[in-house]
């Protein structure tokens, strides 16, 4: 039995709460999933569960299907991100072990789980549900480019998997403790697992990949922001379609470039150089004017989650200085994410 999570639908609906499955990956970056939901909805965690070849881990209890069924799990979350969004057939066999558990199977991959026949004869056998998140809404018009009302900020990335979604969900909630009206829309598995409502852009049709970023983000009261999530890279060679149409289709008033300190290249593509981020507020200024010509660069959000406490301090101070805006990393918080806040909240009138 196969269901797709509705753009419209509540977080609530889903069968929870979670063993989080992290297949066999071993490189970090591709268990974002994983990571956003035990960062943002730990409450609905009760542990992980992973091939004997993974090495990556989300620092969660490990627990078989039928142990997390035990310890209350109502679904297993497929919290892998690897590119393509394949499901390898090692993970079979685990998967269908979960639906013997009783567990209910949720994905966000581009590979549908009620695409493989082992899952669907399991999940059929064992009344279980197969639900898929990456389901983008069947009516989604082809962008219009007209000027919509509210406020809009969009994160936007050197890279894939650096911090674009902890970033958004960082800020709507700090706009939200400010007393302003806000949302975080997400745009992929991850925010949509973490929000319950969202687009998962990249498996929009190209033509109307636009149309949905403003199906996203409507005309909202003036005083409203929607913080909206970014996908990709706009110098990516794979991604930067999907980022190129959010940016035309959120006509953000405000952007915030995110980026890991360290990384040089670019993630699963090793033979390309990651543009500087200079370079990529000059790209996201040049392309984003032509939906919005107002738009701006409220700042940096530098992943740096790699340093030390003192060590991270010293490389944001040093950052700013060089640009001259705003940098923060915002899972350290502190004075400089404050400062990054005001940055992307200055000027909204108008």
């Amino acid at each position: 039995m196969q269901t797709a999570l509705p753009a419209s639908s509540d977080v609530d609906a889903l069968p929870q709460p979670y063993l989080l499955f992290l297949g066999d990956t071993v490189e970090p970056g591709y268990a974002k999933t994983a990571f956003g939901l035990r960062d943002w909805a730990r409450d609905r965690c009760v542990g992980e569960f992973a091939c004997d070849t993974a090495t990556v881990s989300a620092g969660l209890p490990f627990l078989s299907p039928m142990q997390a069924r035990q310890a209350g799990a109502r679904a297993m979350v497929i919290g892998v991100a690897n590119p393509g969004g394949r499901i390898p057939p090692a993970w079979i066999p685990l998967l269908v072990q979960a639906l013997e558990a009783g567990l209910d199977l949720i994905g966000g991959m581009h590979m549908r789980l009620s695409g493989i026949e082992p899952l669907r004869t399991a999940a059929r056998a064992q009344g279980r549900r197969l639900i898929d998140v990456r389901e983008p809404p069947a009516d989604i018009p082809v962008a219009t480019g007209a000027k919509r009302s509210g406020h809009r900020l969009l994160t936007i990335g050197t890279d894939c998997a650096l911090g674009k979604k902890y970033t958004a969900l960082a800020l709507a909630r700090a706009f939200r403790a400010r007393g302003i009206d806000a949302d975080f829309r997400a745009t992929g598995q991850t925010g949509i697992l973490i929000a319950g409502a969202g687009i998962p852009m990249d498996a929009v049709v190209a033509d109307f990949a636009a149309g949905a970023a403003e199906m996203l983000s409507p005309n909202a009261a003036p005083s409203h922001w929607d913080v909206i999530e970014g996908q990709g890279s706009l110098s990516h060679p794979a991604y930067a379609g999907v980022s190129l149409a959010l940016l035309h289709g959120s006509q953000p008033d405000v952007f915030v470039v995110c980026h890991e300190h360290g990384r040089a290249r670019v993630l699963g593509y090793p033979h390309y150089l990651l543009p500087s981020i200079e370079e990529t507020i000059e790209l996201a200024l040049r392309l984003g004017a032509r939906t919005n010509p107002a738009i701006r660069c409220g700042g940096v959000s530098l992943n740096t989650g790699m340093l030390d406490a003192d060590a991270a301090r010293e490389v944001i101070d040093a950052l700013s200085d060089r640009l001259g805006m705003p940098v923060a990393d915002p899972v350290r918080g502190g004075d400089a994410f404050t400062a990054l806040v005001a940055a992307c909240l200055a000027r909204q009138a108008g």
